[in-house]
């Protein structure tokens, strides 16, 4: 039994239709990825799912169960907009979350605790939000958003104004929590964090479904439509290769664009034929240029 599962969800406000009939499953321990650009519905999916606001029509189940508010304890929301009081400390407002969503003093001091020693800010109990970092301000809304070890847990944009370094730390935690059985809904529109950690997808555009399914089976049934080519010297005349449309040169070798797969073996053959090939690759489209192909076909 999935999760969480969504069944040709449908919200309207008067006339305009912000989700229109959107299906979708979540299983315990997965990362699902939902994209879209803005206005595309993914808020208003996100708030459904939240029991915020209710759909016009379709079905939204948690474990099998329709809404209801002791679900509200086993869910966990990280929303794009900081939510935490700036004048209030850490531990004042996270703990009070905490026994909001049925959790006892102590264990929530406890869980509190132990996110802060996750994250090597241990001092941060008592500092006020409004003393802190924006990054730090961010960290801190997530632990509010796990701090009850929910089973179901919604990040939009989790890892907005982080540096590199504290980005591969909430990676790698929510690849934990996931590990743990957590089932979590992930919205950003960051498509490489979607490639790193989603096997499963939904992408939206203007509030229809447009792409969904396995990451991996989706790129499949996309062309092949670049060749890295690295080579120690230059390799002349690929331009005039037919079926290559460009050819960008990098430092250590060329990203060429083909217009079929055939052109491929061309290139290879003529850098050969030039000297050595230190690698040769023909690269699956990425998640961006499925993602703007999609959008971009949808508006056509």
């Amino acid at each position: 039994m999935e999760a969480l599962k969504l069944e040709k969800v449908v919200k309207q406000y008067g006339d305009k239709t912000a989700v229109n009939g959107i299906s979708l499953g979540v299983e315990r321990g997965e990362i699902y990825g939902l994209l879209g650009a803005n206005g595309a519905g993914k808020t208003t999916t996100m708030r459904m799912v939240l029991g915020l606001i209710y759909p016009d029509e379709g079905s939204i189940r948690y474990n099998g169960k329709p809404f209801n508010s002791e679900l509200q304890a086993i869910m966990g929301y990280l929303p794009e907009e900081r939510g935490l009081y700036p004048k209030v400390k850490v531990s004042e407002q996270i703990n009070y979350l905490a026994r909001l969503r049925g959790m006892s003093a102590s264990e929530a001091d406890k869980s509190l605790r132990y996110w802060l020693d996750r994250f090597d800010v241990p001092d941060y109990y008592n500092k006020k939000i409004e003393e802190l970092s924006k990054g730090n301000q961010q960290k801190m809304g997530f632990i509010a958003a796990v701090v009850h070890k929910p089973q179901i847990l919604i990040l939009d944009e989790a890892f907005s104004g982080l540096d590199p370094v504290n980005v591969e730390l909430l990676k790698d935690t929510v690849r934990e929590l996931r590990d743990q059985g957590t089932s979590i809904l992930f919205s950003t529109h960051r498509m490489e964090h979607v490639e790193e950690l989603c096997r499963h997808i939904t992408i939206l555009d203007r509030s229809n479904t447009v792409v969904q399914g396995d990451l991996r089976e989706i790129k499949q049934g996309y062309p092949r439509e670049e060749v890295l080519l690295r080579t120690p010297g230059e390799v002349t005349g690929l331009d005039a290769i037919p079926g290559v449309t460009a050819v960008e040169r990098e430092e250590r070798g060329y990203i060429v664009r083909i217009t079929e797969i055939g052109a491929a073996q061309r290139i290879l053959k003529a850098a050969l034929e030039q000297g050595e090939v230190e690698h040769f690759e023909i690269k699956e489209p990425t998640l961006n240029q499925i993602f703007i192909r999609a959008v971009g076909e949808s508006h056509e």
